[in-house]
């Protein structure tokens, strides 16, 4: 049996399980009375846009900002291409044109709202008393530290002039429908794209909270920008928001399913351990491990041949000099933690966006050969680690899966397969 391709086949299946073209259809709302304005950000939002032409009935406008290398080609919706993980020029000057375009809208109107993960850093504007330069100094140094989704997430809403609810409260009175693929543990609308469109349960004495942290505070600008009322975003309750629904199309744990499927299909027993699995990195790898070995030496929680199929997001605290995202990272420290089990096992860990933080990969693949074949090309796994350099790692190897974008995006995929 190739597991090597039934990985490959059980991310294809996780990936494809999001696709626009497969989700917004069914969800799209009746026309309205007024008019159709399409908005949005996301790595999927062009391709979000695109399924909504094909399958809307009438007329319809607006803009969404994907990632650069995101777009695809739209006939009424404007598509910007914008920076991620940091924001810029681009992006905000998008935003900016996005608020302009929801005001002045009436009751009969309807603002068609698209969000997929990575509409954070796309959909940007900064909250009065502060510069794109500030906002991109501290999503740098979130991005470093080690913060997880939803701490980025709170202290972005709270240095913006369009999250947190903000873009729905700029809309008001018009009707807001928000069709969302989730990339976050948990799919709380509130954290996916820092919520342009959903009120914020957070508080500035949490985004305060959460830079002191990680010790993050020296930004004066943004430090004093916390420190004011007129600062705080919209939260649940408010009139403004009165109108505004929220439509999940897409999330992690049906990627899963659908990866479980294709197992069953190879005779794999799957088991899904989580689709919201957050922390470090390569602490999550030590767990995995743990888990692969007690299916090898005891059958648990499943007999092999299986597969532990997992989602969710890690992090990183970036240490070293190397290349990698956060998945190449828990796949070296894997492989390190694997080493000496007495079984054949094969894992990939993807980004199923194609991108697994800044690099060119979607993510990699172990196979039971890795840390051999590497020691023979003068390799170190451990070395590697220390110097947060999983992508080079699997260079070497032949193990990076390259998938391009996928024009969707539900957080990462993780699939561990325990041979016979």
């Amino acid at each position: 049996m190739n597991y090597r391709d039934i990985l490959l086949d059980m991310f294809s299946a996780a990936i494809n399980a999001a696709k626009p073209e497969r989700c917004v259809p069914s969800h799209l709302p009746p026309p309205p009375t007024g008019r159709v304005l399409v908005v949005g950000a996301g790595k999927a939002s062009a391709a979000m846009a695109r399924a909504v032409e094909q399958h809307w009935r009438g007329p319809l406008e607006g803009l969404v900002i994907t990632r650069y290398g995101h777009a695809v080609a739209c006939e009424t919706i404007e598509i910007v291409e914008a920076a991620h993980p940091v924001p810029d020029d681009a992006g905000a000057a998008a935003t900016t044109r996005i608020l302009e375009m929801v005001q002045g809208l009436t009751e009969d109107d309807l603002v068609l709202c698209l969000i997929s993960g990575g509409g954070s850093a796309l959909m940007t504007a900064p909250a009065p008393g502060l510069t794109l330069a500030d906002k991109q100094a501290v999503n740098r140094a979130l991005l470093r530290s080690g913060a997880n989704i939803t701490e980025m997430n709170c202290v972005r809403k709270h240095l913006s002039a369009v999250k947190g609810g903000r873009l729905a409260a700029a809309a008001a009175p018009a009707r807001v429908i928000s069709l969302m693929i989730s990339d976050v543990p948990g799919d709380d609308p509130a954290v996916i794209a820092s919520g342009p469109t959903v009120a914020d349960p957070t508080t500035l004495v949490d985004a305060r909270a959460i830079l002191e942290k990680y010790q993050l505070t020296e930004h004066q600008a943004v430090m004093e920008v916390l420190s004011q009322d007129a600062s705080e975003t919209p939260k649940p309750g408010d009139a403004g928001l009165s109108r505004s629904e929220v439509v999940m199309i897409a999330t992690p744990q049906a990627s899963l399913e659908a990866a479980a499927a294709v197992a069953r299909e190879h005779g794999l027993a799957p088991v899904i351990l989580g689709d919201a699995i957050e922390g470090e990195a390569r602490e999550a790898a030590q767990v995995f491990a743990g888990v692969t070995r007690q299916v090898v030496r005891h059958g648990q929680p499943v007999r092999s041949p299986a597969v532990i199929l997992s989602g969710g997001e890690t992090t990183v605290t970036v240490r070293g000099q190397g290349r990698g995202g956060r998945n190449a990272e828990f796949l070296l420290a894997l492989t390190v933690a694997l080493e000496g089990v007495n079984a054949p096992v094969f894992a990939l860990a993807g980004d199923t966006d194609g991108i697994d933080g800044s690099e060119d990969n979607a993510g990699a693949i172990m196979t039971p050969d890795s840390l051999a074949r590497a020691a023979e090309i003068g390799v170190i796994a451990r070395d590697r680690l220390a110097d947060n350099d999983g992508y080079s790692f699997f260079e070497a190897l032949d193990g990076l899966v390259m998938t391009g974008p996928t024009l969707t995006n539900v957080n990462d995929f993780r699939a561990i397969i325990i041979g016979e």
